[in-house]
C-alpha cells in the first residue's frame, strides 16, 4: 500500500527491522545462518556475502550488545523456525527476515514450502515477515520474488536494480504498518538523499524498460543452458561440481551434494573453484571470485556468450582433472 524510498538496500533493510519492532512493540528479531542483509551491527551476526568469504561471520567493532537480540536459524529448515516461534522466547519476535532466494552463501533455492511455511508460522505468532528482496527484486520477473511464488510478506525491502545503476533503496507493505513511520507515526526515518530526482527517474527508467522488453524469459532459458552445460562438462571430466541456478541466477558449488543452507555451502572445495575462477578469468569470464557469491546473467549477455562460457568452462575442468 505504502512505500518509503531511502539510498541503499542497508538502509532499507536497518528501517524497515526498526518499523517492525515499532509496529509489534517486540525487540527480538530471526535470521537465516550465511543470510546477508547488509551492514547494520545487529545483522553481521551469522552473516553471508564477503564476510563468509573471509571466513568469518562477523565483524570487528560490533557490540555483543548489538546482536543480542538476534537469533539465527538455518536456512530452509522450517522445523528450527516453528520450535522458536512456539517458545517463550519467540513471544518477542517482533520480525523474521529472509532473502527468499538465498544469495549470499552462493545461490540457494528456497525449498518447497519453505516460504509458505515462514507466512504460516509467522502469522501465528504475531510476528511480521520481511522479504529482503535487494538482490531479487525485478531479477527473476517484473516484480517481486514474493509476487512470482505466490507468498505476500508484512514488508518488501528493495535496492540495486530499482535505481538503474544509481543509489537507491525502498522498503513497503500494508498501510496498517507503513503509517507507523515518521512523519505520521512515532517510528523515526529520514534521510537527506532518500528518493533523490536523479536515481528516481534513472530508477523508474529501469523498471519501465524491463516491464515493456521483458527479458526475464531469455534470462531463464540461458541460464538452463549455462547450468546445464558446465554440469555436463564437469561430468565428462570428472569435476567434483554442480551448478545451482534460477532464472539468470547461478552458482558453480564445487561440491558432490546440493547446497540447501549454509552448513552444505561450506562442504564446497574453495580451492577447486578458485582455480576455476582463475582459469575462466585467463579466458574472459569474470566470474565472482568466491565461492559464496551468486552470479548473474544480463540482458546484455547473448546466445553466443553462453557457448562460450560453457566450452571455456570444459577447458578449464580438463586442466583441473
Amino acid at each position: 500500500d505504502m512505500v518509503r524510498l531511502v539510498s541503499s538496500g542497508t538502509e532499507a533493510v536497518m528501517s524497515a527491522l526498526r518499523l517492525a519492532r515499532g509496529f509489534t512493540g517486540r525487540r527480538k528479531i530471526i535470521k537465516f545462518d550465511g543470510c546477508y542483509h547488509g551492514h547494520a551491527d545487529y545483522l553481521l551476526v551469522a552473516a553471508g556475502s564477503g564476510l563468509l568469504t573471509g571466513g568469518i561471520t562477523s565483524s570487528a567493532g560490533v557490540s555483543p550488545a548489538a546482536v543480542a537480540e538476534v537469533l539465527v536459524a538455518p536456512y530452509n529448515d522450517l522445523e528450527s523456525i516453528e520450535k522458536i516461534l512456539t517458545s517463550r522466547e519467540g513471544k518477542e519476535v517482533a520480525a523474521l527476515i529472509v532473502e527468499p532466494v538465498a544469495g549470499n552463501m552462493g545461490l540457494v533455492p528456497p525449498a518447497p514450502g519453505f516460504l509458505k511455511g515462514l507466512r504460516k508460522l509467522t502469522r501465528a505468532a504475531g510476528s511480521l515477515l520481511i522479504f529482503d528482496e535487494v538482490i531479487t527484486g525485478f531479477r527473476l520477473g517484473p516484480t517481486t520474488y514474493g509476487s512470482l511464488c505466490g507468498v505476500t510478506p508484512d514488508l518488501t525491502c528493495l535496492g540495486k536494480i530499482i535505481g538503474g545503476g544509481m543509489p537507491m533503496g525502498a522498503f513497503g507493505g500494508p498501510a496498517e504498518i507503513m503509517r507507523c513511520l515518521a512523519p505520521l507515526g512515532p517510528v523515526y526515518q529520514a534521510g537527506p538523499l532518500s528518493g533523490n530526482p536523479v536515481a528516481v527517474a534513472a530508477g523508474m527508467k529501469t523498471l519501465q524498460l524491463l516491464e515493456k522488453e521483458n527479458p526475464y524469459a531469455v534470462l531463464a532459458a540461458r541460464g538452463k543452458r549455462l547450468a546445464d552445460g558446465i554440469n555436463a562438462a564437469a561430468r565428462k571430466h570428472d569435476a567434483i561440481m554442480h551448478c545451482a541456478h534460477l532464472g539468470g541466477m547461478f552458482t558453480p558449488f564445487f561440491t558432490r551434494e546440493p547446497v540447501t543452507d549454509l552448513t552444505s555451502a561450506k562442504c564446497s572445495n574453495t580451492k577447486a573453484h578458485a582455480a576455476f575462477f582463475h582459469g575462466m578469468l585467463d579466458r574472459g569470464f569474470y566470474l565472482p571470485p568466491a565461492q559464496f557469491e551468486a552470479a548473474f546473467i544480463s540482458d546484455a549477455h547473448s546466445d553466443k556468450d553462453i557457448e562460450q562460457f560453457v566450452a571455456a568452462a570444459g577447458r578449464v575442468f580438463s586442466t583441473m582433472a
